[in-house]
């Protein structure tokens, strides 16, 4: 189940959800205020590798075609 970024539209609180990966905004209320006018917003998220080599000095990958 993902989580979900929601700012309340009545008291402006930010507040994240993790809910089914089809949410109704309708039935989502806010933690503080208990309003259900809320909207989601866009989150931002972040990715690590397994490595801890620097990606600028990764080689940029090949896209030639032809096996040959």
């Amino acid at each position: 189940m993902p989580i979900y970024e929601y700012i309340c539209l009545e008291c402006n609180e930010n507040f994240s959800l993790l809910q089914s990966l089809s949410p109704v905004e309708t039935n989502t209320e806010c933690p503080k205020c208990s309003s259900k006018k809320v909207k989601k917003v866009i989150s931002s998220f972040s990715c690590a590798t397994g490595s801890d080599r620097n990606l600028s000095s990764m080689p940029a990958p090949s896209f030639g075609g032809g096996g040959g």
